[in-house]
């Protein structure tokens, strides 16, 4: 293919990974799907491992673009940009859901509830222990995402490296604690409405928590290779406003639904 082109866009080249990306996530849904009712994980790890093989090649391909090819000019930034930020306001309506449901059926609890919230024969968590220390865990890790971003915008490759590396420590931390929590639970998903609502958010955003962490952890490696430069990182300013979006998510979490809603 010509390298010649009359525009300052990025026309990509053909790709297989988005049906190998398609294939995987088909087979870790039908996966899923098995292994509840079948008890059987084979083709969820199946699907698993063709998505993050795909995962892999794929961000290998846009690091090089980016990096190497030059094929990210101006316009090319600015339409990422914008990628990004409507990817994070699709994902503030998505959590937006959540608290809906959340706040629906704790302001005027039913009658089948107890008529109170949190419903008759639900402990809560204590908000001013383990949820509290995952507060100041995000928050911790929020100032140090943004040291890595100045150390970038210094062109202090060491301060960026120590940034980076505390964020997704910090990420770790914060999944390993929620995983604590979530083995030491006094109720279930199943528990009422209040199970529900408290699982599907507080787990939706783990999830989050466990993407923005791999995103992190990637631009570690890519800053390790000396692909980030004060004019050109904007893999890693995605990731930063991801993690910040992640961290706002879980403070309105924490005071609705573990400290108001308990």
């Amino acid at each position: 293919m010509s390298t010649h082109s009359n525009h300052p866009f990025h026309l990509v080249d053909y790709s297989p990974w988005p049906l190998t990306g398609a294939i995987g996530a088909m087979g870790m849904v039908s996966g899923l799907v098995k292994w509840f009712h079948q008890h059987d994980m084979s083709l969820l790890m199946l699907g698993l491992f063709i998505s993050s093989l795909t995962m892999y090649q794929w961000w290998r391909d846009i690091s090089r673009e980016g990096t190497f090819q030059g094929l990210h000019t101006l316009p090319v930034a600015i339409g990422l940009r914008w990628g990004m930020i409507l990817f994070i306001v699709s994902e503030i309506f998505f959590f937006i859901s959540f608290f809906w449901a959340f706040f629906h059926s704790s302001l005027s609890p039913a009658i089948e509830l107890g008529a109170t919230w949190p419903p008759t024969g639900i402990l809560p968590f204590n908000p001013f222990q383990v949820p509290l220390l995952n507060t100041a865990i995000l928050l911790a890790s929020g100032v140090t995402v943004t040291w890595a971003h100045h150390g970038l915008m210094e062109k202090n490759h060491s301060q960026a490296l120590q940034g980076l590396f505390f964020t997704v420590i910090l990420g770790i931390y914060f999944s390993i604690l929620q995983a604590y929590e979530y083995i030491e639970a006094p109720f279930t998903i199943a528990d009422a409405v209040y199970g529900s609502t408290f699982y599907m958010a507080t787990g939706f955003h783990g999830f989050h928590v466990l993407i923005g962490t791999t995103f992190l952890l990637i631009c570690l490696i890519r800053h390790i290779n000396f692909h980030f430069s004060n004019k050109h990182h904007f893999g890693f300013e995605a990731a930063a406003w991801y993690w910040h979006f992640v961290d706002v998510v879980w403070l309105f979490l924490y005071v609705s639904i573990y400290w108001w809603g308990s």
